[in-house]
């Protein structure tokens, strides 16, 4: 090989362009609302692996703007109102207790509720005059279901590949503490009462949904970690196998199932009054991704003008097509970007990724294009990928008509993880593999 410059993009690190026919296909990612510096390097390497296992000759290229040009509150949130009393709850809501998805949205709020829940029906089944423990010498079998939950392991699941392997990684140095907290859990709330089936699914939940919370930090303050609920559920069937259990398949077999619903019901109303009581914690935390988008659409130039640079740049060192992998507001940026008189050089493709672009068009909310005005005809190919559980998640083929490919898929999350978890998701890439320029 001759000698060219060293340049990490994508699974290769050195490349000579002239073997490659002088130019590289480069992928630049584009992120969404609310990313900043870690999450958006955890997310970018994600999308460097999925697209390593499908094109390896493809390179991808950072555009993080959310440090220089993201949202913060400046006056260290002196807008917040205190809470000086209790205000009544309200909302009845109930989630749909029939979709196991609800009950992850509810888990992923308190991951111990289902237990809580169980807990108090087996000391129902018990009855007011019944007595607790067990004949001297025999163990409590609650007990033995706490030391395996201790003892869980990912060693079944590790080795696999792709994004599996992932979640593996963002889990391990959780599980000890979620496997001892769930432990604890059991112990005290069902020792001494008679055994009850049912448990081992609904103490993997707890597991995986508390190991999932302690990895995304002690204030969730990062982007939610991204997930695909295929692996999710790998996960959990290796815990529940390791627990005893023996249902696989299924979310919630029989009593279980009861447990789930229950808990859905008894646990949402007192949501508003968390939400009040922690309004200021909420409110700080949720700054990078509602503010972004209110800061992009007064300061939206400097967002643009770092995806025009970094388009520049892998025109200028590659020499090859651009494709733009954006997310969510990236999305809209990339689309206001594209639709402007002097669009930059060299994007072949657009991929818009649980983007809310072609709402904002309909809303006449765009900011370089009008409702009643069409696509540029300059404007590059575009893909509009959507999960139909993603709330910010929008379509666009009957928006622009033969304009835009939507391209569907299912990461089996609930909202708002299913907004988070497409670059966890093996079927994104293999969508993009046959799209991507050559």
């Amino acid at each position: 090989m001759g000698s060219s410059p060293v340049k990490v993009m994508g699974s290769w690190s050195r490349w000579d362009l002239d073997d490659l026919g002088g130019s590289v296909t480069s992928v630049v990612f584009v992120h969404g609302t609310g990313v900043r510096a870690e999450s958006y390097e955890k997310t970018f390497a994600r999308v460097v692996s999925g697209l390593g296992r499908v094109r390896t000759e493809v390179g991808v290229a950072r555009c993080f703007w959310g440090e220089e040009h993201g949202a913060s509150l400046g006056l260290g949130g002196a807008s917040i109102p205190v809470r000086t009393r209790k205000r009544g709850v309200g909302g009845d809501e109930v989630l749909d207790e029939d979709d196991p998805l609800a009950v992850w949205a509810l888990l992923e709020v308190d991951p111990l509720v289902e237990l809580r829940e169980f807990a108090q029906e087996a000391k129902a089944r018990r009855g007011p005059g019944a007595r607790a423990g067990f004949a001297p010498g025999r163990q409590d079998p609650w007990q033995a279901v706490a030391d395996r939950a201790r003892g869980l392991s990912l060693e079944a699941v590790t080795g696999g590949g792709g994004s599996l392997d992932e979640l593996v990684s963002d889990l391990a140095p959780h599980l000890g503490a979620a496997g001892g907290r769930v432990a604890q859990e059991i112990s005290r709330t069902l020792g001494g009462t008679p055994p009850t089936d049912g448990i081992e699914a609904i103490a993997a939940r707890a597991v995986y949904a508390l190991a999932v919370q302690r990895a995304e930090g002690p204030h969730g303050d990062e982007e939610p970690l991204a997930v695909d609920g295929a692996d999710r559920d790998t996960v959990v069937g290796a815990f529940t196998d390791q627990l005893g259990g023996a249902a696989r398949g299924g979310f919630a077999a029989g009593a279980a199932k009861g447990i789930a619903v229950r808990a859905l019901n008894s646990y949402l109303s007192p949501l508003s009054a968390l939400a009040h009581a922690f309004r200021g914690t909420i409110t700080n935390t949720s700054v990078p991704a509602s503010g972004d988008i209110l800061r992009y659409q007064v300061r939206g130039a400097g967002v643009r003008a770092a995806i025009r640079a970094a388009v520049r740049d892998e025109v200028e060192s590659t020499g090859g097509p651009v494709v733009l992998l954006a997310h969510s507001l990236g999305g809209i940026a990339c689309v206001d970007l594209l639709a402007e008189p002097d669009p930059p050089a060299g994007v072949e493709l657009l991929v818009t990724v649980g983007s809310q672009a072609p709402f904002l068009y309909e809303l006449d909310a765009l900011t370089a294009l009008r409702r009643d005005e069409p696509l540029p005809a300059a404007f590059p190919r575009w893909l509009n990928v959507y999960d139909e559980r993603d709330l910010l998640g929008f379509v666009g083929e009957k928006v622009f008509p033969g304009r835009v490919t939507d391209l569907r898929v299912n990461t089996r999350q609930p909202f708002p993880r299913a907004h988070t978890s497409y670059f966890a998701h093996q079927r994104l890439y293999d969508l993009l593999a046959p799209e991507l320029p050559k």
